[in-house]
């Protein structure tokens, strides 16, 4: 059997096909309280429970995979031990003066570009120089992941910053400004996915 040697033309077959499931998937977003009460605020942690996505790994060239991923911006909802009229407030104001869930419904995150390294049989280490499209505003995202390819199973496990200024987000405070949240979320990612036939 003959393959044609141009580094463009990979073999029939050499990338599988992955569909991204939220059942026994994790996806959260942690904001940072700061300002003269920040002591007395708290650091919400936010739950991203609607996304869905798709990935192409070709296992003998990793860095040459690529993932699409989008994330329903109205089903975030924090997810802290707080009163329910704190969690409704804070939830109203996450949709409708920071993602602005209406006119933004969804979060896109595009990659077809990286590095990866083999860490071991079915396990890599990859950082993802891709494309995050939130808030109206498309911007170069940086995500690192360690992947595991277990059978029918790819797992992506990391973390990762996001600035809400570099989005045309504004910073929301409460209390006249006594409590403000910082510009930096950081965002983990425990995400499994499914091989296609």
């Amino acid at each position: 059997m003959h393959y044609a040697t141009e580094p463009t033309i990979k073999p029939e077959g050499a990338t599988v096909h992955y569909i991204i499931e939220t059942t026994g998937s994790t996806f959260t977003v942690r904001a940072f309280a700061t300002g003269l009460l920040s002591a007395f605020g708290h650091n919400p942690t936010i739950a991203i429970p609607d996304f869905q996505g798709e990935v192409f790994l070709n296992p003998d060239a990793v860095e040459q995979s690529s993932l699409r991923m989008v994330i329903h911006s109205a089903a975030l909802t924090v997810t802290d031990d707080i009163s329910e009229k704190d969690q409704e407030e804070i939830n109203r104001r996450m949709h409708d003066e920071v993602l602005e869930s209406d006119s933004f419904p969804d979060i896109v995150y595009e990659c077809s570009r990286g590095s990866a390294s083999k860490t071991g049989e079915g396990q890599y280490w990859m950082a993802l120089n891709g494309e995050l499209t939130l808030h109206g505003v498309k911007g170069n995202q940086r995500v690192s992941a360690r992947v595991s390819v277990n059978g029918n199973t790819l797992r992506a496990a990391g973390e990762f910053t996001v600035r809400q200024s570099d989005y045309e987000i504004l910073p929301v405070s409460a209390l006249g400004g006594a409590v403000k949240l910082k510009d930096e979320l950081k965002l983990s990612f425990d995400i499994s996915a499914r091989k296609q036939a």
